[in-house]
């Protein structure tokens, strides 16, 4: 008990390990991943109170709180619901037994430290998530630019200026000329919001 509330008062506890991946299976973060949904685990931070996880999907985090407590509140940041923004790295100083991962799920700062002695995994783990960030900021762009172009397009289809033997004649023509917009507006929203980053963890996590 001494122990713990020692490394609790030093900071001590907070001070993470990056796990292989030949140990995810040891993790108790690892039984909260949707395997059977074609979720996969890249990264697992452990520190003695906590438990990071980054899937292709997903951020998770264990939260033990304290050490003192046994008690854990699991929370999962979808991706496509909370991007990943504002990515930075601090580095460790001389006295220093940790560099900072900070990052924004959503508007939620997180901030982990993690042990300075596994920085190179820790360089690769800034570049994936500053390259996850980059593409959510693409998402958004294109899908800000289709949902105007598609706005735009839909109001071509106002027909109160048209006359009534217009719309009369034109019924069916035009039910399937909306129809289609429909159609080409949701294959390219489903296209843009592609919010599986496994492509990128792959290109940068190397085990």
């Amino acid at each position: 008990m001494f122990r713990n509330l020692a490394s609790d008062v030093l900071g001590l506890s907070d001070l993470g390990k990056i796990i292989e991946e030949k140990d995810f299976d040891k993790t108790d973060i690892d039984e909260y991943v949707f395997s059977e949904d074609n979720e996969k685990i890249f990264v697992v931070i452990k520190s003695k109170t906590d438990e990071y996880c980054f899937t292709n999907r997903a951020f998770i985090h264990l939260d033990g709180k304290s050490a003192l407590s046994k008690k854990k509140t699991l929370k999962r940041y979808l991706y496509r619901h909370y991007p990943i923004s504002n990515v930075r790295l601090e580095t460790a100083g001389t006295v220093d037994l940790d560099a900072e991962l900070k990052f924004k799920v959503g508007e939620e700062d997180i901030s982990i430290d993690i042990d300075k002695k596994q920085i190179e995994w820790i360089r690769d783990i800034y570049k994936t998530l500053f390259m996850i960030s980059e593409k959510c900021k693409d998402i958004q762009k294109h899908m800000a630019t289709l949902d105007h172009t598609h706005t735009s397009i839909n109001k071509m289809f106002v027909l109160r200026e048209l006359t009534e033997q217009v719309v009369l004649n034109l019924p069916d023509i035009l039910n399937q000329t909306i129809d289609q917009v429909e159609m080409h507006y949701n294959a390219r929203r489903d296209a843009i919001q592609n919010y599986d980053f496994g492509t990128i963890f792959q290109r940068y996590i190397k085990w």
